[in-house]
């Protein structure tokens, strides 16, 4: 078996070529001037739309199962405000049974095109139906039919199988709206710790954590 290749620590010179790019992403000095974290993220987020090849809101999401075992996956952010951050799922997969056991989780967003990322971390509560038929109602046709035909996180016989779900589904729903099926839902993560990081050279990161204080934010500057 051929040893997997490790990438090695940068040499100086590999830190010096790559220094333009990292201090034109984040050289300014006053972008951690910021008295609360929300603001601060959607301008990251705005930044990694206009750099990031696709899905510049995909996110790591943290949970722990019925053990205490961490689990984590990728899925997209669908909305942020002051209330917190939303996705959404199947509550029956294996996030929506972990997070209705163990209300609490952890976010993780990498953008590598800017050499930022951000950490979050908080309880988590189910959104409202409301908000929940609203966005499921905004999505793509077929993949509202594929939100009935998947029983997500559950064994499956073969691709066929699922094909033959989907063209059932389809067919059940000609000629008609496709509404939410009850186990489709979402949940928003409340922040109470929002962590900011960007790139410097030499491994001399910035680090900059908000927590939760009372109604407002508490800023630590963190070491690299």
């Amino acid at each position: 078996m051929t040893a997997p290749v490790i990438p090695s620590s940068p040499t100086r010179d590999e830190y010096a070529r790559d220094y333009a790019a990292a201090l034109a992403a984040n050289g300014d000095e006053t972008i951690f001037d910021r008295a609360e974290p929300i603001g601060l993220f959607i301008d990251w987020l705005r930044d990694a739309k206009e750099t990031e090849p696709n899905d510049a809101n995909a996110m790591s999401l943290s949970t722990v199962d019925a053990d205490g075992a961490p689990d984590c996956r990728i899925v997209l952010l669908k909305d942020v405000d002051a209330r917190g951050f939303t996705f959404y799922s199947n509550a029956g997969s294996a996030k929506g049974v972990q997070l209705a056991d163990r209300p609490r989780a952890a976010l993780l967003f990498h953008w590598k095109s800017l050499r930022r990322q951000v950490r979050v971390r908080g309880q988590v509560e189910p959104v409202s139906a409301a908000e929940a038929d609203a966005y499921f109602a905004s999505r793509a046709r077929e993949s509202r039919i594929g939100a009935w035909a998947s029983d997500q996180s559950r064994p499956l016989e073969s691709r066929d199988a699922l094909e033959q779900a989907v063209a059932r589904e389809t067919a059940r729903f000609d000629g008609q709206e496709v509404p939410r099926p009850a186990r489709w839902t979402g949940w928003r993560i409340i922040p109470e710790q929002i962590e900011f990081w960007r790139d410097r050279p030499f491994r001399l990161h910035d680090r900059l954590r908000f927590d939760r204080d009372g109604t407002g934010w508490a800023r630590t500057r963190l070491q690299p």
